[in-house]
């Protein structure tokens, strides 16, 4: 496929997926859709990527949908936004957070609607100073999606999330980072270097772990303790048989650095 609306490539086992619609601040249309599914889908099949670094062109990370796109005039005919969330925001959503790799989100301006919950889909997100997010959804009348309803409670708490959604103000980066919304607030020119030195460093890393960690926070959400305790224990027995946690103890006793191959 050639893309018209993303960036994309894959280097030194680092997956680089840039939102690029700049002029839009980045929103999705359908076109964009199924070219971010197909990297995606790259991503999935090529065993050399052992991260994936999502983020935008230009002064935005991501808009959310962009209105033109579809008719929403109030005497045309009505549009079925289930199928849009069902058919493109909810399998992308559930795509990143079934990667067995680590998923890090740089947002480089504002993320707003879809935008914002795209982020937070994202296993580690790293946000500018002058980058921002913001619930828009009420505004148009509608529910936060892009699984903003499961992880903004979950995130930060059911009040402020509340807040967020209802209210659809503004939230800054500095704030999201006090708040617990993302992992790290960094300077405008300090960002893609944080995330690509993150990314250099997961690419190094025991990938089959991060992945394993990934799918246990998840299902701890639902799991009774005896339920996670047992499936930790499941874990534990699998990752003890790899190459990396071998590795990783014979690199430990002679002092030296582990060369991991991220099974």
């Amino acid at each position: 496929m050639t893309y018209e609306s993303i960036q994309f490539k894959i280097e030194n086992g680092i997956a680089l997926l840039t939102l690029s619609r700049p002029d839009r601040l980045n929103s999705f249309t359908q076109a964009m859709h199924l070219e971010v599914r197909d990297a995606l889908t790259r991503v999935q099949a090529d065993r050399s990527v052992r991260v994936l670094v999502l983020t935008g062109a230009g002064r935005g990370f991501c808009a959310g949908q962009d209105l033109s796109d579809r008719a929403v005039d109030p005497g045309a005919p009505s549009v079925d936004l289930g199928e849009s969330v069902e058919k493109y925001y909810a399998p992308l959503v559930l795509t990143l957070k079934n990667l067995p790799l680590p998923v890090i989100c740089a947002v480089n301006g504002v993320a707003a609607g879809a935008g914002a919950n795209l982020a937070l889909a994202c296993d580690i997100v790293l946000a500018a100073k002058s980058a921002s997010f913001i619930e828009a959804f009420s505004k148009l009348g509608l529910i936060p999606d892009t699984g903003g309803t499961w992880h903004l409670p979950r995130l930060i708490g059911h009040a402020r999330a509340m807040g967020l959604a209802m209210l659809g103000e503004k939230l800054s980066a500095e704030k999201a980072e006090e708040w617990g919304l993302i992992w790290r607030c960094v300077p405008d020119e300090a960002l893609m270097d944080e995330a690509m030195a993150m990314a250099e460093h997961f690419a190094a890393a025991p990938t089959k772990g991060l992945a394993f960690t990934k799918k246990a926070f998840q299902a701890s959400y639902a799991n009774s303790l005896e339920d996670q305790l047992q499936l930790e224990a499941n874990m534990m027995r699998e990752l003890g048989y790899s190459h990396d946690y071998r590795e990783g103890v014979a690199a430990f006793i002679a002092k030296r650095t582990p060369h991991f191959k991220g099974e």
